[in-house]
């Protein structure tokens, strides 16, 4: 194996993704930052000492070029790139969102990991991917997002289970309420009144530094050792449906 570690972070233009490339960077990992949109992932890689890969994962020809950036051997591969687009009724669907959402979260996030799976191998590496707790349960206006995340935890634990007997680790980190500058903002279509409203009265949610220090924790444990799925969520978060809001 090479003594230089690689890892790529996908969806690494803002948010978690950027949170967790600068993470991997500051634990000695040579990171590519993976994301559509080339002027972010420049602005982050060259902050951190990474490399830059303007990579769109529902492009066959971006994850072959990511593939190629990557070369023989890859340490961690940070699955995070997907998001939520949304929060209408089953009646209501917006089902052109709903194949967007399925076509990152899901079918992009396979092609990426079944195009690196070579490469994790030869290098005992860890493939994290990142979900969300609307993979628990569903909730009112969630069934596109609690959908495609719900698919991408199968495609984890099926992953694990195909794999066992190859020396690499496979696990999920299922966030909760965590306030990025973008999730939800996207989510609701740049409505800024209902993007802020999702974390009214919330003293201390997450933010994008707590989980990427979670995932650094995790891809730094010994070969040994695989952590499954690691939920975390701000104490205010007791469940999907249960967060105190002061006032």
């Amino acid at each position: 194996m090479s003594a230089t570690r690689v890892a790529v972070v996908t969806g690494a233009s803002s948010g978690i993704g950027a949170a967790t490339a600068r993470s991997l960077a500051e634990a000695g990992f040579d990171v590519i930052c993976a994301a559509r949109r080339a002027d972010r992932v420049e602005a982050l890689a060259a902050e951190i000492g990474g490399r830059a890969l303007a990579c769109d994962i529902t492009v066959t020809a971006d994850v072959d070029a990511l593939v190629a950036a990557v070369g023989d051997e890859l340490a961690v591969l940070v699955n995070n790139a997907g998001g939520a687009l949304g929060l209408e009724p089953v009646s209501d669907a917006d089902l052109e969102a709903w194949e967007q959402m399925y076509a990152v979260n899901v079918l992009g996030t396979e092609r990426v990991t079944k195009a690196l799976l070579p490469a994790l191998t030869a290098a005992h590496g860890v493939v994290v991917f990142v979900t969300s707790t609307a993979a628990d349960a569903a909730y009112e206006g969630g069934a596109g997002y609690c959908g495609v995340k719900a698919a991408e935890r199968m495609i984890a634990g099926s992953l694990r289970l195909e794999i066992c007997d190859r020396p690499v680790r496979v696990t999920e980190i299922a966030p909760g309420l965590v306030h990025t500058e973008e999730f939800s903002l996207t989510r609701f279509g740049g409505d800024q009144a209902k993007a802020d409203a999702v974390y009214a009265g919330v003293a201390e949610p997450l933010v994008a530094a707590d989980v990427a220090e979670a995932i650094t924790w995790i891809a730094t444990r010994p070969e040994h050792v695989n952590i499954d799925r690691m939920v975390i969520r701000p104490v205010a978060q007791a469940a999907n449906h249960k967060v105190y809001r002061a006032g």
